[in-house]
């Protein structure tokens, strides 16, 4: 064979086709990598990203990308890539059904993030789990419960269900309801709940707080209590309500009733 027909018809085409693959390849795998680090950079913004998280997702854009650059390299060359596409597909397809439930949770992980419907710190009832978020990792949430026990909810179950946030606002409403006899006196015992909620400077004046008779029960009059509070005095304010509610009625002689059902006996002569 003619040493410039080899030269011309193979080696140089052949060798234009390597160079270009392989400068596709450094250029992509440096965007590559510009583009991943950009992305961490963003996601480190938010303070309830996780670092493991950040990394984590770092990892799977990196991967995705670098698969795109290694294709374009390989059809640089020549290589029928369409057959390596389908396989990748077919393998992802096989993994994600696989890892279902996985994938789910992720997905999750990853929507919480996005939307933040919580964040650290944040106390919650969500996932059948009422207690205060620590950190939200890859596939799970870890809480810590209000008596100190560490729980691990997997992401899909929060996600999944209904998220009550009560950190999420600075204020929050205390619903408390008092009953009293039917023979007390109405106005004594509303005249103490109003003054024991203005007594309390915990207590904000606005909104302003309700005290009102709400129900004639069967075994009790029922007062509701409705005071606004910031959040962290949220469970303060009602303990000490309680208390201060039943020692005031005990001494002005108001009964805070029980249920309780009358029974009548008819004796039948004969």
């Amino acid at each position: 064979m003619d040493f410039d027909i080899l030269l011309n018809d193979y080696a140089m085409p052949w060798a234009i086709k390597i160079v270009m693959a392989i400068a596709i390849f450094v250029i992509g795998k440096w965007v590559v990598k510009v583009i991943v680090n950009l992305v961490k950079k963003l996601l480190n913004r938010s303070e309830s990203m996780d670092e493991m998280l950040v990394n984590f997702l770092g990892s799977i854009v990196n991967a995705i990308l670098l698969l795109f650059v290694i294709i374009a390299a390989l059809d640089q060359l020549g290589v029928d890539t369409s057959s390596l596409v389908a396989l990748i597909a077919a393998a992802g397809l096989a993994i994600g059904l696989a890892l279902q439930g996985s994938m789910q949770n992720f997905a999750a992980g990853v929507m919480i993030i996005v939307f933040k419907p919580f964040k650290s710190g944040d106390f919650i009832d969500a996932g059948g789990v009422s207690g205060v978020v620590e950190k939200v990792q890859i596939f799970s949430t870890t809480m810590r419960t209000g008596d100190n026990k560490e729980v691990i909810v997997p992401n899909g179950g929060i996600y999944g269900g209904a998220i009550t946030n009560f950190s999420a606002r600075d204020t929050r409403r205390v619903d408390m309801v008092f009953g009293i006899g039917y023979d007390d006196d109405i106005r004594k015992a509303k005249e103490i709940l109003e003054g024991l909620v203005a007594a309390d400077d915990r207590i904000l004046k606005d909104p302003a707080p309700v005290v009102a008779l709400s129900e004639l029960a069967d075994s009790s009059v029922n007062f509701i209590v409705r005071p606004w509070v910031n959040s962290g005095d949220y469970w303060a304010v009602m303990w000490d309500m309680n208390e201060k509610v039943k020692t005031s009625f005990d001494e002005a002689g108001i009964s805070i009733p029980y249920p309780q059902m009358d029974v009548h006996l008819h004796k039948q002569e004969g």
